[in-house]
């Protein structure tokens, strides 16, 4: 029993045995616990536990700048095109014959064969564009909403029609109204005239013809595609409260096709503009447009300071014309 009592007996310090009592930590309150050791990577180490491994990260991936690739397409554009246009600007500014640099623009400025010319392209382009505006909208309604056999493979040939040539459709004209084309042979037959009556084709009306003729698909595709997204229900609904067919075009059709007629409409005047091949295959001789003006200054009278300023002013007229035309298409959604 004195054994049990002697190692139950509280520890005390033996008098002149030091005894190392633990110093107070600044901040801390009296009677409380210090806090642990913090856990360091070096004391993790201690204890035999292996440090977090680093993380994996891909190798870097070289990067080509976006406007490296933009590179090719603009030096092949300026070679094959700005140089030669930034050669006819120089040209009219500074003609190879001396002047001033505005001489030449003075003079064709002042000349009349220019100002006809200028008013014939303007009133040609102008009268094409309303004409197929008119007739492409007509054939765009019986098409989408005219139920006739044979309906799709018409609009399937106005996609074909668009990758003729402008010469084919005049050449196709010549055939059918020329002087010596099938309407005058069937008339001169019957009557036994000298000639038939059509001689349309080489005045300005013949020209306006063959344009019609050969730019209304490009105002039938737009709309085709315009109705093709219209609701029907807003026309059943028209029909049913009594609306006449004209009044359903006029109220709730010509709306929705207001912005593919507006994009067909500017293609058509561009094109027209700058049309060549069908002023010249009809043979029109009293027709001179921009375009024929300017190859009658180069070619027929080697003018060439003339030309390049011709071809200047169409060109703005054009590029303006195009801005234009991609404004109103936006706002279609082409």
């Amino acid at each position: 029993m004195g054994d049990a009592s002697r190692r139950a007996a509280p520890f005390t310090p033996t008098a002149g045995v030091p005894v190392a009592v633990p110093l107070p930590v600044p901040g801390q309150a009296r009677g409380s616990a210090p806090d642990p050791a913090p856990q360091t990577p070096a004391g993790l180490e201690e204890r035999g536990s292996a440090p977090d491994p680093a993380p994996h990260r891909p190798a870097a991936r070289r990067v080509v700048p976006l406007g490296v690739w933009a590179v090719p397409p603009v030096a092949v554009l300026a070679v094959l095109f700005l140089y030669p246009l930034a050669l006819v600007v120089q040209q009219s500014l500074s003609p190879d014959d001396g002047g001033g640099a505005f001489d030449a623009y003075a003079r064709v400025f002042g000349s009349r064969a220019f100002l006809d010319a200028l008013g014939t392209t303007v009133w040609l382009a102008v009268g094409a564009t309303l004409g197929c505006l008119v007739l492409g909208f007509t054939l765009a309604l019986i098409i989408a909403f005219v139920p006739f056999p044979g309906a799709r493979a018409v609009a399937k040939f106005i996609d074909v029609f668009l990758s003729f040539p402008s010469f084919l459709i005049t050449l196709a004209l010549l055939f059918l109204y020329g002087t010596v084309g099938m309407a005058n042979g069937l008339v001169t037959e019957f009557t036994g005239a000298a000639e038939g009556p059509f001689h349309f084709l080489t005045t300005p009306w013949g020209v306006l013809l063959a344009e019609i003729t050969y730019f209304t698909p490009f105002v039938v595709r737009p709309l085709l595609a315009a109705f093709s997204q219209l609701d029907t229900a807003q026309l059943e609904v028209a029909a049913g409260l009594g609306a006449r067919p004209a009044r359903i075009v006029r109220r709730v059709i010509l709306p929705e096709a207001l912005p593919a007629l507006g994009a067909g409409g500017s293609l058509v005047l561009v094109m027209c503009l700058n049309e060549f091949g069908i002023v010249l295959f009809t043979g029109a001789k009293d027709v001179t447009t921009l375009p024929m003006l300017i190859y009658g200054k180069a070619i027929l009278e080697s003018d060439y300071p003339a030309a390049c300023v011709v071809a200047v002013v169409n060109i703005a007229i054009s590029v303006g014309l195009y801005g234009l035309y991609r404004v109103v298409s936006k706002r279609a959604g082409a």
